[in-house]
């Protein structure tokens, strides 16, 4: 007869101590893993066709954050995969990496 009368007992309390230690740990995980990327900062311009475009990226080293300012560039400039290419290959007006001004034609 006692032990109609008991309430269940709570578990619940070990339950979210473990899910927020997952949670923090997880979210520990993503920071330290995003803070080695985009350690290099590239703006890229170019003239493609009589039309201009200037756009900005980053990436773990130059090469690669200036590579993805030129696509995004041409992006802005092209169309078609035949004129990608092409913008892909045009060399840039300027070139802005890290806040220091960067040769403008690379061996890309």
């Amino acid at each position: 007869m006692a032990s109609a009368g008991r309430l269940p007992r709570k578990g619940l309390g070990k339950s979210i101590i473990l899910g927020a230690v997952f949670v923090a740990a997880l979210l520990a995980l993503v920071i330290y893993a995003s803070s080695g990327l985009n350690r290099h900062a590239c703006e890229v311009c170019l003239d493609f066709e009589g039309r201009t475009a200037c756009r900005k990226a980053a990436g773990n080293t130059v090469e690669e954050a200036r590579r993805t300012a030129t696509d995004l560039a041409c992006a802005m400039l092209s169309s078609g995969m035949t004129e990608s290419l092409r913008c892909a290959n045009t060399p840039p007006s300027d070139v802005t990496c890290d806040g220091a001004r960067a040769p403008a034609a690379p061996g890309r």
